[in-house]
């Protein structure tokens, strides 16, 4: 299992996946806006979503886990 994590404190502005989903390396999982930039957090290596650990419109700090990949 592989947790991707936020890189950067911010409000989650919307996910790109759903639970199943197979991604590859690089994929939006989620983006984050952040002093009115949207970043995204790709996955960094391929695999299946077996999580989801945020909603949109959540506030997230940086390391929290946003998605875990099998």
């Amino acid at each position: 299992m592989a947790e991707v994590v936020a890189q950067i404190t911010g409000t989650i502005w919307r996910i790109e996946c759903e639970v199943g989903q197979e991604v590859d390396e690089g994929d939006a999982l989620v983006i984050i806006e952040s002093m009115k930039m949207e970043l995204p957090v790709e996955a960094e290596s391929p695999g299946v979503v077996r999580e989801i650990r945020c909603r949109e419109g959540q506030s997230v700090g940086e390391g929290d886990t946003l998605v875990v990949l099998e």
